[in-house]
């Protein structure tokens, strides 16, 4: 595979999924210059003697205590040792490729004062595949992510643990076995590398990326139901979006319109006595176009913050400054984790009422449950459970994390952003978004199974002939469970994504 090329400005959120998912990395020339000069000056800083936080003295509370230059080495090792401190589930490898691209990218910018020969280390470390086991818990995301990325670097000098064949070996022999040496971290460099948002950065672009697919495919799902519901495409007019043009609003009606041109099924009900569709139907373009304009924004953040230079404090070799702020603070990628898991939720939500429509015999029309015998069988009954628990964690899921803030280092740290766990949560609510949407497009692959031999619009006959390849009308109760999860992880994937038809 040709690499990620990393220079600390221009990770895209695509490059971003691909690094996760396995793609190497390589280090922009130019970049690595940047990073040799801001190495000089903390070299430079440290032979004469100069006080500077994090370089020379101890770090948070202890910001006042100086080190003397015998111990520079001793005080970073200290560092990282009783800052990995994180506890619970280890996070997953995709998680921790994301971050360690992340903070490379992030030292790339020349405002860290590491060396050059850390940084390849930390590259070499990725691409060989041995990847930290980093812990879920621990970030209050105050000075970044401090734990997490901790546990990143304590696996560079050679302690701790990573992964190795679906198991844990401790992180000596790991790297070992890839031909790399524990790194021995110089002036400036541990605090450098466990001094930014990263980990939650990482969190929160994976759940970005499976957002993006869900919400395109929101409009699919919902057509497919609204096909099963013999509703009507009307209230996504173009007329009536013109005078109300929030861009995801538009965006989401101009796809159900494409989508439901030429229904057959639409056509055999024009002259019912229904005048308009329930919310869930007709208000799919608000809902699902809030949901696209507030995942916009999130991206908005995203794109900057994978990109920024979050460490403290930050080196400019070329003012021959070094200069003590705050932009490790996690709030702006906190406030869009809460923000996305909020607009998850509302999607999920507006998924989980089409669903009890198609399974509610008097309001679709259709056998109850979606399933001939009912009684002798069930059918989606459990299902649609299934789906309210889930929508039911979600809501708890998107109360914000970054309204909380608990003072931590002896009150050095007295506003904390919680980013670590906003970002956390809108990651499980997106995955739940996506089991919830799996239930739906299965009931609405059903309940067009029992209107046949009516066919749905012309667009959605390319869909409902893909799933059904995989997944066969339920003419008794099975075992449904698996098709949930495989339609889970078909959403997941975005095999539901269609071109326009425009």
């Amino acid at each position: 595979m040709n690499p990620i090329v990393l220079d600390g400005s221009g990770l895209t959120l695509e490059a971003f999924e691909t690094i996760t998912q396995g793609t190497p990395v390589a280090l922009s020339g130019l970049a690595l210059a940047r990073v040799a000069a801001s190495e000089q000056f903390v070299k430079t800083a440290v032979d004469e003697g100069r006080v500077a936080y994090g370089i020379t003295t101890g770090f948070g509370h202890f910001a006042t205590v100086t080190i003397p230059a015998s111990k520079v080495e001793e005080l970073q090792r200290n560092l990282i040792r009783s800052h990995a401190v994180g506890v619970g589930e280890p996070l997953s490898e995709e998680a921790v490729r994301g971050i360690m691209a992340l903070r490379l990218n992030c030292l790339l910018k020349g405002r860290s004062g590491v060396r050059v020969s850390t940084l390849r280390s930390l590259a070499a470390l990725l691409n060989a595949g041995v990847l930290p086991k980093v812990p879920c818990q621990g970030s209050v995301g105050a000075s970044g992510d401090l734990a997490p990325l901790a546990h990143v670097a304590l696996a560079l000098m050679g302690e701790g643990d990573v992964g190795s064949g679906g198991g844990w070996i401790a992180a000596a022999e790991g790297l070992r076995r890839a031909g790399l040496a524990p790194v021995t971290y110089q002036a400036k460099e541990g605090l450098a590398l466990i001094n930014g948002t990263q980990g939650m950065t990482a969190l929160l672009a994976l759940a970005a990326r499976l957002a993006r697919r869900l919400v395109e495919e929101a409009d699919v799902v919902g057509a497919l139901s609204l096909e099963a519901l013999r509703g009507t495409r009307a209230a996504f007019d173009p007329r009536v979006h013109e005078d109300r043009p929030h861009a995801g609003q538009v965006a989401s009606a101009a796809r159900l319109w494409d989508l439901l041109q030429d229904s057959p099924i639409m056509r055999s009900h024009e002259d019912c006595s229904k005048v308009q569709d329930a919310y869930s139907l007709r208000c799919m373009p608000q809902v699902h176009g809030a949901v696209r304009d507030a995942l916009a924004y999130v991206e908005k953040v995203l794109l900057v913050e994978m990109n920024a230079a979050t460490d403290n404090p930050m080196i400019f070799a070329q003012d021959e400054s070094i200069i003590s702020g705050g932009n490790f603070h996690g709030a702006p990628v906190a406030l869009a984790a809460d923000l996305l898991a909020i607009a998850l939720t509302d999607l999920a939500s507006m998924s989980e009422r089409r669903t009890a429509r198609l399974v509610d015999g008097h309001l679709s029309g259709l056998p109850d449950f979606l399933v001939r015998e009912g009684g002798l069988n069930s059918g989606f009954m459990m299902a649609q459970v299934t789906q309210a628990a889930l929508v039911s964690e979600c809501k708890t899921l998107a109360h914000p994390a970054s309204v909380d803030s608990i003072p931590t280092s002896a009150g050095q740290e007295d506003h904390v952003s919680m980013g670590f766990w906003a970002a956390r949560k809108s990651l499980l609510v997106a995955r739940n978004a996506a089991r919830t949407m799996a239930v739906e497009a299965l009931a609405a692959l059903q309940g067009l199974h029992l209107l046949e031999p009516l066919q749905p619009a012309r667009a959605l006959l390319p869909v409902v002939a893909k799933l059904r390849g995989t997944f066969p009308p339920l003419d008794g109760d099975r075992f449904l469970q698996p098709d949930m999860e495989a339609m889970a992880c078909w959403l997941s994937e975005g095999r539901l994504l269609l071109p326009t038809t425009r």
